[in-house]
């Protein structure tokens, strides 16, 4: 192990409901979280895919046409990273002691309209150590969010372990899952909407979300012998019922298309916790980080067991931005010019921790 690293760290998973586009009282619940997952021994938690302030499942319910109210709504209620309500949760990640992968809608410097599919990863005493924005928005998520670049696809190191992240389909990509497996990586953090319908609701061919993140969490873990904390949102009932009123067959529709289901896997690629798709709750784990080490013996495709004379992977991990400005005196840092090395936290009292969520 390096450094002060922990060597058995117990992880946790956030499979929990926000309060559907409300912004303070979504900040509200992921501290009150942090500080419950805190209660019970967790060394990191993470959040689902856009947790704050909810995953646009509206796309896949009625046409594009119809739903600027619901996207302006998406946009008033999202965060840049340089804002009052990440610091709440930087201030909760230090006074827990928790390493805090949080996914979130974000907004733009540059643009009053664009946001993006993002995910920050905070270390334990309250510093940004990653930012991170979806390379690429799935199927109809190109409504809502912009395209992201390779400034996030980071491994970072903490006390807890080497943890890298990926969002939703970015699992499914093997150069994107290559790119953290070469810095690395112990624990893997993957993120998941709580619902994702393809079909109508008199189709039989929906896509099975949680079978579909069940393989790639296995495969993800055994090809780079490490931990996946798998974190998929849920639809609660507030949710369910806003949802159903956009259209005519929205229920329907949500009704018919599977749930996302979260879980951790070891390097084996088994499942070594209760799984949760039904119910809220949170998911824990006692993780053993020297478990990544023997496997390694057998395909170590970061190393041993590749020939980097045949095989090469370059990765741009520039941030992208719409304009390059050469004023002699520079404006203060905006928030797409981020730099988590530089980032401050400050105290806080905890939040209260919710009830009801199942452990």
């Amino acid at each position: 192990m390096k450094g002060n690293q922990m060597s058995r760290v117990k992880v946790a998973a956030a499979h929990v409901a926000p309060v559907f586009l409300d912004l303070q009282k979504t900040i509200d619940k992921v501290c009150s979280v942090i500080h419950q997952a805190a209660g019970n021994g967790a060394n990191l938690i993470a959040f689902p895919e856009t947790f704050v302030p909810a995953f646009p499942v509206w796309s896949a319910l009625r046409s594009p046409i119809y739903n600027h109210d619901v996207f302006l709504r998406l946009v008033a209620n999202s965060i840049q990273v340089e804002s009052g309500e990440m610091m709440r949760i930087r201030e909760a990640a230090k006074d827990n002691q928790l390493v805090v992968s949080l996914g979130f809608n974000e907004t733009s410097a540059h643009s009053v309209g664009t946001l993006y599919n993002s995910n920050v990863l905070i270390d334990r005493d309250g510093s940004i150590l990653n930012h991170h924005r979806k390379i690429v928005p799935t199927f109809y998520e190109k409504l809502t969010w912009s395209a992201g670049d390779g400034a996030g696809l980071r491994v970072c190191e903490t006390d807890v372990g080497r943890v890298g992240m990926l969002i939703c389909g970015e699992n499914t990509n093997p150069l994107a899952r290559y790119t953290m497996m070469a810095q690395a990586e112990q624990i893997h953090i993957s993120t998941y909407p709580p619902i994702w319908p393809t079909h109508g609701p008199d189709e039989s061919r929906n896509y099975d979300l949680a079978h579909a993140i069940r393989l790639r969490a296995g495969a993800h873990s055994f090809e780079a012998k490490a931990f996946n904390v798998v974190a998929s949102g849920f639809m609660d009932k507030p949710m369910f019922d806003e949802l159903s009123r956009l259209s005519s067959d929205a229920a329907a529709i949500l009704e018919a298309s599977p749930r996302s289901v979260s879980m951790i896997t070891a390097p084996s690629g088994t499942s070594i916790a209760d799984e949760l798709c039904d119910d809220e709750g949170i998911v824990y784990a006692e993780i053993d980080l020297t478990d990544c080490v023997e496997p390694k013996q057998f395909h170590d495709i970061s190393g041993g067991y590749n020939r980097f004379d045949i095989f090469e992977l370059k990765v741009n991990r520039t941030r992208q931005r719409p304009a390059s400005f050469t004023d002699a005196a520079q404006e203060q840092c905006r928030s797409d010019d981020f730099d988590p090395r530089s980032s401050q936290s400050t105290d806080s009292s905890p939040a209260e921790s919710p009830s009801g969520l199942r452990e």
